[in-house]
Formats: structure tokens, C-alpha cells, sequence
């Protein structure tokens, strides 16, 4: 994230912040005519989907606009400032969550958050390429941070317990989106399926694993069924579960510290 002292006189903000959230003043018109903010992202974004975030450069997203890359330079004041704003772009606004409305507690409705930021990770990759440079400051992001904090009201959290748990399961669904998302990659470009993959992995260990050494993975490669890929959302259901799991014993305890129960489902239940 760019780190400047933002616009001379303005807020103080970095550059990058306050054009996401609109606080710098922009050419009323460019060297070539029609070109702006919103296409310089749409491009950049259309690139990073294509080809990947390695593959984006202002000079890289003039050409695709028709402009010179200076042109560029009166709308975004560098890299990592586009980074931010592409970002934003691909995030978009957290969707409703029916378990806030339907007030159905807090670990059904941050379930819902996490599946939903998972759809988002998984459908824009090349977006956890961007270097995290700090918390969220974007006007998304902070939507999205709000919405899950809003799934924690009535816990009895603390706020830097409502903080931590955000950080745990969006972590949680940033390094499974990433993990998977390289997974796939790799089996793409081998050309393999998934289960070809797997067989493969397996006769590799079978070939260095030494039972005396490896006792516990010696048995495990014996499990019937073992190598057979697991439904698609499996490893997610079952980390996003035990995740929460860890959550419902802090906030548990939380409950029993105030002489109250804490269920986690039901209407207005903490």
C-alpha cells in the first residue's frame, strides 16, 4: 500500500486510501478522451484475472487502454496505489447475511461471512498476490470487516477479541483459497487430473517412507480410500467447523465468567 502524506493539505491519508474512497480530486479530462479511473482499474483487474498479478504494470494497462503510460500517472499515482484499487474492485461490497437478519446467531452468520469471502477469494486469485501492507482501510474491506464484527454482537467478546477472531477465520479462508488455488494451478499444468495426481503422490511415498521411521504415515498410506480426493468444499467445511469450534469455547467461557449461556444458535443467542 502506498504510504505518501496523501494530496498536499488534504487528509493525511495515503494515496492509495484516498482514492478509494474518493477524497482526491481527479483530471476533470485526460490527455485521451474517455479514459478514467474506473477503466484504468477494469483493465488492470481484466489483466490480473487473465495473466496474473506479475503480469500487470502501468505500461502493460495503457497499452490494453490505447494511452501512454504517462496518461496514466494524472489518474493513479503508482503501483501499489492500482494494487489497492483493484483490490476494492474485485471485492466488492460484503453480500446480506440472512443469519444477521434472521438473528441466527453468531457462528451460523459468521459462516456464512467466511463462505462468502471464500467465494470471492476463489474467484479473484491473483488478488492474494497483493501484499498485505497493513489492516483494511479500503471502503469494502472495512464493509467486510464491519458485517463480520456485526455476526459477533451479543458474545460478550471484548474488542480485541472481536478483532482477533476476524483476523483468525478471514486468515483461515485467505490460506485455504491460496493453498487450493496453487493446487489446482499445478494440476492444470501437468495436464493430470486430480486423482492421477494423488496416485502419483502416493507411489512417491510409497517408495521413500520407511515404516520403522515413519510409523504414523506408514499407516495412514495403508488407509483404504486415502488417496481418493475428497469432495471439493471438504477441507474447508471441516477447518471453517473446527475454527469455530475454537470460538464458541472462547466465547463460552466468556459466558460462564458473567454467570450466562452462550448456545450460539437461535434468536439473539451469543
Amino acid at each position: 500500500m502506498t504510504q505518501g502524506n496523501g494530496s498536499p493539505g488534504g487528509t493525511g491519508l495515503p494515496a492509495s486510501i484516498e482514492a478509494a474512497w474518493g477524497l482526491r480530486a481527479r483530471p476533470v479530462k485526460g490527455p485521451k478522451p474517455g479514459l478514467s479511473l474506473d477503466r484504468i482499474v477494469g483493465a488492470a483487474v481484466a489483466v490480473a484475472a487473465s495473466e496474473g498479478l506479475g503480469a500487470v504494470s502501468m505500461g502493460r494497462v495503457a497499452k490494453d487502454l490505447g494511452a501512454s503510460t504517462m496518461s496514466l500517472y494524472r489518474y493513479v499515482a503508482a503501483k501499489d496505489e492500482l494494487y489497492v484499487l483493484m483490490q476494492e474492485a474485485a471485492m466488492g461490497p460484503p453480500p446480506p447475511l440472512p443469519a444477521l437478519e434472521e438473528k441466527a446467531g453468531w457462528r451460523e452468520a459468521l459462516s456464512q461471512w467466511a463462505w462468502a469471502m471464500r467465494r470471492v477469494h476463489h474467484a479473484n486469485l491473483w488478488m492474494l498476490r497483493i501484499p498485505i501492507a497493513g489492516p483494511p482501510a479500503s471502503p469494502n474491506s472495512v464493509a467486510w470487516w464491519e458485517q463480520g464484527l456485526q455476526a459477533l454482537d451479543g458474545t460478550g467478546l471484548g474488542a480485541g477479541e472481536g478483532i482477533s477472531v476476524i483476523l483468525l477465520v478471514s486468515g483461515f479462508v485467505r490460506n485455504e483459497a491460496l493453498l487450493m488455488g496453487d493446487l489446482d494451478a499445478a494440476v492444470e499444468t501437468r495436464g493430470v487430473s486430480e486423482t492421477e495426481v494423488m496416485e502419483g503422490y502416493a507411489r512417491t511415498l510409497d517408495r521413500l517412507v520407511d515404516p520403522a521411521r515413519h510409523p504414523s504415515l506408514s499407516r495412514l498410506m495403508a488407509t483404504e480410500g486415502m488417496w481418493t480426493p475428497d469432495e471439493p468444499d471438504h477441507e474447508f467445511t471441516f477447518g471453517l467447523e473446527r475454527v469455530l469450534d475454537g470460538v464458541d469455547v472462547l466465547i463460552r467461557s466468556r459466558a460462564q465468567g458473567c454467570g450466562t449461556e452462550s448456545s450460539g444458535t437461535g434468536p439473539g443467542a451469543v
